[in-house]
């Protein structure tokens, strides 16, 4: 079965990043006004100079017509911003009118290497999706990246842009953190075009409480949209557990082919409302996924016990071709839950009975699988992984719509069970 094991394996911790701004919260409470005890000054330094709002166009020179080169006007907004960090925190949103902007230079965008920056809040602001949109074409798409954190940037924002690979395999953010790379937002964002990653998580701590609202993930991806785990910098494995709480809120998952979620270090992970299609296929077999697209694939790689939840609800999700996997989940422990998604648009046709869509491996501390009010299709696989029993899988209240709960289940079938659902 495809999915099991990682392709890309290759400080601080979490508990004391949060205990240490836990306590410089409760410091900063317990102060009134502009002074704490000791009457040491809330923010040191003093206020940069520069303007509070950068307009690539206006301030940097970008032409924005599709052909001139902007690599230079985003590179010089984004070091202003970088500038104008003071105590720690951003003071710049980095405005991009409407226009489609050719950026051929790796890290343009956002370039951040080596953790020499240690700074909270960076906000760019586009148009709108269609209407501002960055074509990233590099000379060579090997480890070429719009984007580079590397343990300096929290709380990141991108708003109503759109993103454009016009070469083929390269790839939009890489964010390593041992324990300052986090809170990343994306609002009506757009990716189209061939990508190698979208975004690729790697470190040991932290690159968590990330969310998508409302954005547009097209074009295809050779690995995945988001994978967590790149393990390029980080080369002790056992320590990427850290991968914690991204949501996909009313997404618009619409690509021609890859994997749109890879989580081999386990992660918490929501998916909430949209539809999620996958509409061509692979051009050519591959040695990590063969012919196959994944939306949510978790095999399974090395790493302490680290939370493994994933959570997808109210999701209309289209197989139109035995390639097409919804889940391919390996984790060693854990939850999978999925309530109120149907995948049930193309089982009419005659592909759809033998296909299996959701396919797991279960050992004897799970993950523990339940569907609560699913339509789904095909036939879901449990593999067992190890002697003796292990966790169940319940369906409750679901559609089955091409066979009887008897045939439902392919493999470890005597740990299902079925709750008023009904049969074709």
């Amino acid at each position: 079965m495809a999915g099991r094991i990682s392709p890309s394996f290759g400080g601080t911790t979490r508990r004391s990043v949060l205990a240490g701004t836990t306590a410089a919260l409760a410091a900063v409470l317990t102060g009134c006004g502009s002074e704490t005890r000791g009457s040491r000054p809330l923010v040191t330094g003093d206020k940069p100079e520069g303007k509070d709002v950068i307009d690539v166009v206006a301030d940097c020179g970008a032409k924005g017509d599709g052909r001139t080169d902007d690599s230079e006007a985003f590179a010089h907004a984004y070091s202003q911003a970088a500038e104008r960090v003071w105590d720690h925190v951003g003071r710049t949103v980095i405005d991009v009118p409407a226009g489609t902007y050719l950026i051929r230079s790796p890290h343009a965008l956002l370039d951040a290497p080596g953790g020499k920056l240690k700074a909270n809040g960076l906000r760019f602001r586009g148009a709108g999706k269609r209407m501002a949109q960055l074509l990233f074409a590099p000379d060579k798409a090997d480890n070429a990246y719009l984007c580079r954190n590397e343990d300096s940037w929290a709380n990141v924002m991108f708003e109503q842009l759109g993103f454009v690979s016009g070469t083929p395999g390269a790839s939009f953010f890489y964010s390593y953190s041992t324990g300052q790379a986090q809170d990343y937002r994306f609002t009506e964002c757009e990716w189209t075009g061939e990508w190698t990653y979208g975004l690729a998580l790697d470190g040991s701590n932290t690159n968590s409480e990330m969310r998508w609202d409302a954005c547009r993930v097209g074009g295809a991806y050779r690995k995945a949209f988001l994978y967590s785990g790149l393990s390029q910098k980080s080369h002790d494995q056992l320590q990427q557990d850290q991968f914690l709480n991204y949501w996909f809120n009313d997404m618009k998952v619409e690509y021609d082919w890859g994997n749109f979620l890879e989580f081999p270090y386990g992660g918490s992970i929501t998916c909430r409302g949209g539809s999620y299609i996958v509409t061509g296929s692979r051009p050519e077999d591959t040695d990590d996924y063969g012919r196959t697209s994944t939306f949510f694939r978790f095999p399974r790689g090395p790493h302490h016990d680290s939370v493994q939840r994933f959570h997808a609800e109210d999701i209309r999700f289209e197989v139109r071709d035995p390639d097409t996997v919804v889940i391919d989940c390996a984790w060693d422990s854990g939850t999978v839950h999925f309530n109120d998604c149907d995948d049930t648009a193309h089982a009419f046709k005659s592909f759809a009975a033998d296909t299996s869509p959701h396919r797991y491996r279960i050992g004897s501390r799970g993950p523990l699988v339940r569907y609560d009010s699913c339509q789904l299709s095909g036939q879901h696989s449990y593999e067992q992984d190890g002697d003796g029993a292990g966790p169940k899988a319940r369906y409750d209240m679901c559609r089955l719509r091409n066979h009887s709960q008897q045939d439902f289940i392919k493999g470890a079938g005597d740990r299902v069970t079925f709750v008023d659902s009904l049969e074709p």
